[in-house]
């Protein structure tokens, strides 16, 4: 059961991918600017933009792939298993990068791509659409988050009565300690469960966003805006993919699942940067048309929906009202200075990108 969510995911995961691909490809023309970016280069401008798009490509794929990496890895050092309190912190500083992410890069993006004044004369110019989207995005993961996880609770837990059913016909004097195990059993499949939706609805807002990064450097002809975004993106990717790699290593997936995750979160910039390339090339992409912020600001707004929600309430809250943190003081207040960490170290980012 748990392995046919995992698919189900991930095919929704592609769909909604190819969706955002899809949506950028259509929004082409219909620049608000006087004038497009690629009439203001010259020939050799443009060819080292390439050369340095080519190498942002390379880049992006080793950083988000190192980044989604070490948690996987640091599986198998006995110092990062669930049971050490050295874990807590590493899940707080992943979940403080999540969150710097969803408040101080992508919703800003999305207030300040639908605030453009392209669109005062649509209804984005009067009407909060960023915020409105962030809100329905959070509420729309809470609803996907809940009823998904109580969906594979109740298929579990007629599964576990069926078992006990027989085992009760088979063994009737050892009833109680069937029953016991069934449940404790049930308790630990059903939070397992939740670790898994809980990284792949978590990876949708990451890949949606990375992919949207990726285009808008794709699609970008200036130098100056392409050497420092490179540098910015790729310490981006790394953190994300430290956040992205610790809820996967926490879902406990079968190698070939984990593996797909990993992989697909590492290749979904570099795409984004080749499909931009492409775009602005050969499809009259404009990054400044009526379209395009929309697009871009919708999706950053319901990105940034779903990171807040995913690192607040199943990252977060779980670990800070956990008895074994509350009860240890030391631990309480490292978790938290770990959680400052993670988000520092995201928002310096926000100067360059």
């Amino acid at each position: 059961m748990s392995e046919y969510s995992f698919c189900f995911s991930t095919n929704m995961l592609r769909v909604y991918v190819i969706l955002v691909i899809c949506m950028h490809v259509c929004c082409a023309s219909s620049d608000c600017t006087s004038h497009d970016e690629h009439d203001v280069v010259s020939q050799e401008e443009a060819e080292r933009a390439t050369t340095l798009k080519l190498g942002s490509i390379a880049l992006l794929l080793v950083a988000g792939g190192v980044g989604v990496s070490l948690p996987l890895i640091g599986k198998k050092i006995p110092a990062l298993q669930p049971e050490n309190d050295i874990f807590f912190l590493v899940k707080a500083f992943a979940a403080g990068v999540i969150l710097c992410t969803g408040f101080v890069h992508i919703l800003p993006d999305a207030f300040e791509r639908l605030s453009s004044p392209c669109l005062e004369t649509t209804a984005a110019g009067k009407f909060p659409f960023a915020g409105f989207v962030a809100m329905l995005s959070a509420m729309g993961t809470l609803m996907i988050d809940t009823f998904a996880t109580a969906y594979y609770k109740r298929q579990h837990s007629m599964g576990n009565k069926q078992v006990s059913v027989v085992e009760d016909e088979e063994h009737a004097g050892h009833v109680h300690v069937h029953t016991h195990a069934s449940h404790g059993h049930s308790h630990g499949s059903t939070e397992l469960i939740r670790r898994r939706i809980v990284s792949q609805v978590l990876e949708i807002g990451i890949v949606v966003h990375s992919v949207i990064i990726g285009i808008s450097l794709g699609a970008s002809q200036s130098i100056d805006t392409i050497k420092p975004l490179m540098a910015a993106l790729s310490f981006h990717q790394f953190f994300e993919g430290l956040g992205l790699g610790g809820c996967i290593s926490l879902a406990e997936l079968q190698s070939k699942s984990t593996v797909i995750m990993a992989a697909f979160f590492s290749v979904t910039a570099p795409l984004g940067i080749g499909i931009g390339m492409g775009m602005s090339s050969g499809l009259g992409y404009g990054r400044e048309s009526k379209e395009a912020i929309m697009v871009e600001g919708m999706l950053n707004a319901a990105s940034a929906g779903i990171l807040i929600y995913m690192s607040l309430v199943d990252l977060l809250a779980p670990d800070f009202v956990n008895p074994r943190l509350q009860s240890n003081l030391w631990l309480h207040l490292a978790a938290f200075l770990s959680l400052l960490l993670g988000a520092a170290s995201m928002s310096l980012l926000a100067i360059w990108a």
